[in-house]
């Protein structure tokens, strides 16, 4: 029987156990977009996971959703993030950079433009920006012409992050965001190659998955999907035909990994697993519902056929997480308020549990 302890070879990565340190926004870049000293503290510290997805790094300024999130699209940027990564490898982990393009949903105060999606429809609700939250704002639609480029930028942080010392990235395709833009049936409203069919709406990220491998090769590009969810307003027709057509496509590129959010229910998610033929990470709940990913929900979907399971918010207080597992230890409360503050405190300040004498 497979345990979450167990090792896992993903392409030329041998994992020490099965358990994945998902992505998580945190904002605590410099300006610029720049990875700092705290950042390499703080992934360094959680570097026993089998694998770290690091927080969504934006491809380019007009795909930051965030102020504060950090880039991989300036030398600056690459160096920057060198640190971190030697940290995390000098602990001995592994670390995949996960690519955000945040397409509509983003603001002008916070990357001085007009955001840009599949069409000139807003995102729904409040969106951050450098001076407090704010409705979402009305994008406009890329042309035609210009959708490759922005397909290309996710290969272009590829690259650039392979040059900081990453193992490898994932795409973001979830959450209302860029990719999971064009896979909606709502926010995507094109006519021409891009909208419409479900061969259409799934081009996109097809293309941007494509670029990345071209780039840097499908054992170090994985892609996140979020089926069936409403983030940012987002909707989705005929989620099992959408997302068994993608992973379609995604088998015969052969990416690293699938790596699934609970966002539908497991009745569609089995099926997904049944018609994807290579390595699946599983996000066992919803991400930033009531509920924390723990054993019971790892090992359920260990045994659902899933290879890896990714754990989000259950990181932030525990960076000893795998030990705490293993041992059945108890977790350590998460101060939500601290999320986004910035500094170090509810960053840097979680200690690894304390054994009693």
């Amino acid at each position: 029987m497979t345990t979450l302890f167990d090792t896992y070879q993903l392409g030329g990565l041998t994992l020490p156990n099965r358990v994945v340190m998902a992505p998580m926004t945190r904002v605590r870049a410099a300006a610029g977009g720049l990875a700092t000293p705290s950042m390499a503290t703080y992934y360094a510290q959680r570097a026993t996971a089998g694998l770290i997805v690091t927080e969504g790094v934006q491809p380019s300024l007009i795909g930051q959703s965030n102020p504060g999130t950090p880039g991989l699209y300036t030398n600056e940027q690459v160096a920057a993030w060198r640190p971190v990564t030697a940290a995390v490898h000098a602990n001995g982990g592994r670390l995949f950079a996960q690519i955000m393009h945040g397409g509509r949903v983003s603001h002008p105060e916070t990357i001085g433009m007009q955001p840009a999606g599949p069409s000139a429809i807003p995102a729904v609700g409040l969106v951050f920006t450098p001076s407090g939250r704010q409705p979402a704002p009305l994008p406009r639609a890329l042309d035609l012409a210009e959708i490759p480029e922005h397909a290309e930028s996710y290969a272009d942080a590829g690259r650039r992050a392979v040059e900081a010392g990453f193992d490898g990235v994932e795409l973001h395709g979830a959450n209302g965001y860029l990719i999971s833009q064009f896979l909606s049936s709502n926010a995507n409203l094109r006519t021409d190659r891009y909208g419409g069919s479900i061969a259409n709406r799934i081009r996109f990220a097809v293309e941007a998955t494509s670029a990345t491998i071209a780039a840097i090769g499908a054992a170090r590009t994985g892609i996140r999907l979020s089926p069936g969810a409403t983030f940012w307003g987002v909707e989705e027709s005929d989620v099992l035909e959408l997302y068994t057509a993608l992973l379609t496509e995604l088998a015969r590129l052969e990416v690293a990994y699938i790596h699934l959010e609970a966002t539908a229910d497991e009745e569609i998610l089995v099926e997904l697993r049944r018609a994807w033929p290579g390595t699946l990470i599983m996000n066992p709940v919803l991400p930033m519902g009531p509920k924390l990913v723990g054993r019971a929900e790892a090992d359920h979907w260990l045994g659902l056929g899933a290879e890896l399971i990714s754990f989000g918010r259950a990181f932030i207080a525990n960076p000893d997480l795998v030990e705490r597992l293993r041992n059945a230890l108890p977790m350590a409360p998460v101060e939500e308020d601290t999320y986004y503050q910035g500094g170090d405190t509810g960053y840097l300040t979680y200690p690894a549990y304390q054994y009693s004498a």
